[in-house]
């Protein structure tokens, strides 16, 4: 079996000071990738500030015979964003991955939760992504390649109770992934996004028995796999967990044309409208409204 190699290849990693994001740069560097290290060293819940965590990560990648460099700009602003592409970019002379991994919790119950929760989880997540991807993605069509590997959730897909904010998040991560693959496809940009259950510091006290099974390190060969230029997929959404790769999707029933609209309408046909039987997975807007209007021409 032939390794898949990075040599060459420069990844940036966000919020790769611990957990997963160490283990994804790990990884990439031993493969041979260049790898810019980014934390900003803060707490899980966002909280202060510090260089030892990217530096520790930076001193086991040499030392094991790798190269990397840290970075200890914030994901949360569009300064920190084109800080960090820029160190890459003038370290290493390209950028050709990107992991978006930095993240924090600001857990509560909706109806409790205060708006700086809500602005510190969706900057850190949601902007942060767009922030560092922006200019990287810039940076890769100019090269004609480039990788993007964003990081969603179960929360976001499917729901959790009072993690509105970082729900909320993550929702907008699989919706950034999706426009992105369309808009780099032509440029042989690849993005695509794990969802993934690990035990980290974010997740420590809540995995019960699951946690010795759901290291850190049974999520990062399916993000080395869409770091590499082998990889062709795009838009593609995987629920990662101990080992188990699953393809996550969004579809919706063959539903149903009413004669006529009305609420009373719906209440009738509510089993006929949510029959999963038949259902149909659109990749695009376009597929979307064709289906739409293939339906309502009858």
């Amino acid at each position: 079996m032939i390794e898949l190699g990075f040599d060459g290849r420069v990844a940036i990693v966000t919020g790769a000071g611990g957990g997963l994001g160490r283990s994804h740069a790990l990884e990439l560097a031993r493969r041979g990738a260049l790898v810019v290290v980014n934390d900003v060293g803060g707490s899980v819940n966002g909280v202060g500030q510090g260089q030892t965590a990217a530096q520790r990560v930076v001193d086991e990648i040499t030392a094991a015979g790798g190269e990397a460099t840290a970075n200890f700009d914030t994901v949360a602003t569009a300064a920190g964003g084109s800080a960090i592409v820029q160190h890459a970019l003038d370290t290493f002379g390209r950028v050709d991955i990107v992991v978006n991994n930095a993240g924090i919790l600001r857990d509560k119950a909706f109806h409790n939760m205060e708006p700086e929760m809500i602005d510190a989880v969706i900057d850190v997540h949601l902007k942060g992504a767009m922030f560092v991807t922006r200019p990287a993605y810039r940076a890769m069509r100019e090269q004609g390649y480039g990788r993007i590997i964003n990081t969603t959730s179960a929360s976001g897909l499917f729901g959790n109770f009072g993690q509105a904010n970082y729900g909320a998040a993550k929702a907008g991560l699989a919706g950034l992934t999706r426009v992105l693959a369309h808009e780099g496809a032509r440029h042989n940009i690849r993005v695509n996004a794990i969802a993934p259950v690990a035990l980290t510091r974010m997740t420590e006290g809540i995995l019960g028995d699951l946690a010795a099974k759901v290291q850190p390190a049974s999520v990062t060969p399916v993000v080395v796999y869409l770091a590499h230029e082998e990889c062709q997929v795009t838009g593609h959404i995987y629920s990662v967990a101990g080992g188990r790769v699953a393809l996550v999707f969004f579809a919706e029933s063959a539903g149903v044309v009413l004669s006529e609209v009305t609420a009373e309408a719906v209440r009738d046909n509510l089993d006929r409208i949510e029959d999963l039987e038949g259902y149909l997975i659109p990749e695009s807007l376009d597929e979307e409204t064709t289906i739409i209007a293939k339906a309502i021409s009858h």
